[in-house]
């Protein structure tokens, strides 16, 4: 009996991880962004860079936590290159992601996923905040599902921007 739930176990497992391999990606999708701002951004036309995209909700308590940390890692690395792009989630009324946005001050590119069409780009993202790191050939490093630790993210950006 030991033997067959040791066996099941193992079956799921093995289920499970081939679910979260399909749902990771390598590579920057192809996709386009507009932001609150009427911005285009063409995501790998930002090939050269590294860059952080995050997926986020006004009605977050995490997502709206992270925001000066994101704010304050924009202000320091943006000079030398680096961008942030901050996607809200399609669930998000503009109005409170507009809203928001002004009241914060946010200096980086907000974008609204009216038709969910860049989370399901992003691999199906269905929580917040959910965080990439792209790295300048445009390769994704990093994501996080939940908060970031912000020593460990500013690490991996120094370490992009020094190439």
């Amino acid at each position: 009996m030991k033997k067959i739930v040791w066996l099941a176990g193992i079956l799921l497992l093995a289920v499970v991880l081939t679910y979260l391999k399909l749902h990771i990606l390598d590579q920057v999708p192809n996709i386009n962004v507009t932001t609150t701002t009427g911005q285009h951004i063409d995501l790998p036309q930002l090939r050269g860079k590294p860059v952080l995209v995050t997926f986020w909700a006004t009605d977050c308590v995490s997502c709206v936590q992270e925001i000066p940390d994101l704010v304050g890692l924009y202000n320091r690395y943006h000079s030398q290159g680096f961008e942030l792009i901050a996607i809200a989630m399609a669930y998000d009324p503009p109005n409170h992601v507009v809203e928001l946005s002004h009241a914060m001050q946010l200096p980086y590119p907000i974008t609204l996923d009216i038709t969910g069409e860049y989370a399901l780009a992003f691999g199906q993202v269905k929580l917040t905040p959910t965080t990439f790191l792209i790295a300048p050939d445009g390769s994704i490093v990093w994501q996080q599902t939940g908060k970031f630790s912000l020593a460990d993210l500013q690490a991996r950006i120094e370490s992009l921007l020094k190439g």
